[in-house]
């Protein structure tokens, strides 16, 4: 049986905003496995347990270049919320996503090795990443990029600094557009069902499976009858269609107007989507999380000290 931290059950907290006994009893039950816990979670909690698991917690940058029907955007990273405000720091994002665009560099490291000088770095941008982490004294890292190269029309939606989503498409450039924000807004996962990845659709029917096993196993307890394994199938079924509708474009409601799906938008606009880009900063990456019980350890000694 593996140890259970303060510092394991805070972090499943932060990713699920599940109450800490019920976190400390997933990860028991889980036996230490993260992901798993959260799947347990889910289950017993429902959709509640999993609105957290998206939560940003690295910070960054993301910027766009575009140029007709080339283009690129990037997302560059550092530690702290401070450092994205930094003149600096954005002329140095702003400049790789402008690079980028232009040389169409294979990989970030191709992309560093590009020529570029800023407030007395060079020769190139990774000289120049370089001297600002002394400068500034914060790392920072050219995370990811995309190139838009395929001869599409490009629109391109920034929320702030942090999600930006490139659409390719054909047609209104008003309503790609409106389709792009759509997709920073509702942050949909594939264009329709049928491209949503399979390990998705796994995990989803994963968990209705769970619930409903949890359910009959209640309804058992408490002397109920327990549902059939027909309409248990089809209880499975109806919640992956459900999920596979709210997280493909097409289907998914028009924020602007929700009597109609994005798909019927775009046909009364007489615009095709080929593609959409989304980037939110930090996604999939943890920032370092300090051990739970010595953070609260400290809080009371300061407060001691400040008696």
């Amino acid at each position: 049986m593996a140890a259970i931290t303060a510092k394991m059950v805070s972090e499943l907290r932060g990713k699920t905003d599940a109450p800490m006994m019920e976190c400390k009893k997933a990860l028991t039950e889980a036996d230490g496995d993260m992901v798993k816990a959260e799947e347990i979670l889910r289950v017993k909690l429902g959709s509640k347990a999993g609105k957290a698991a998206a939560r940003i917690t690295a910070e960054g940058v993301v910027a766009c270049s575009i140029n007709g029907t080339t283009g690129a955007m990037i997302e560059v990273n550092c530690e702290t919320d401070f450092v994205t405000k930094n003149d600096s720091f954005l002329a140095l994002v702003n400049a790789a996503a402008s690079l980028a665009a232009q040389h169409q560099p294979a990989d970030v490291a191709a992309l560093s090795a590009l020529a570029y000088e800023q407030d007395g770095f060079g020769p190139t941008l990774e000289d120049v990443r370089k001297g600002l982490i002394g400068k500034i004294g914060e790392n920072m890292t050219f995370r990811r990029f995309k190139l838009f190269t395929s001869g599409a029309q490009l629109a391109a939606y920034l929320h702030g600094t942090r999600i930006g989503v490139v659409v390719e498409f054909e047609g209104n450039e008003v309503a790609a557009k409106d389709v792009a924000m759509h997709v920073a807004a509702m942050k949909p996962v594939a264009l329709t069902s049928s491209d949503v990845p399979a390990e998705l659709v796994e995990r989803e029917r994963s968990v209705a499976a769970a619930k409903a096993a949890e359910d009959a196993a209640k309804a058992t307890a408490e002397g109920k009858p327990v549902q059939s394994a027909e309409i248990v199938a089809k209880r499975i079924e109806g919640g992956v269609q459900k999920y596979l509708k709210e997280v493909s474009l097409f289907n998914q409601s028009f924020v602007k107007n929700d009597k109609q799906t994005v798909e019927q938008m775009l046909k009364a606009a007489g615009t095709s989507v080929k593609a959409f880009t989304l980037y939110v900063v930090g996604e999939g990456i943890e920032k370092k999380v300090d051990d739970f019980a010595a953070e609260v350890a400290a809080q009371v000694a300061a407060a001691q000290k400040a008696q």
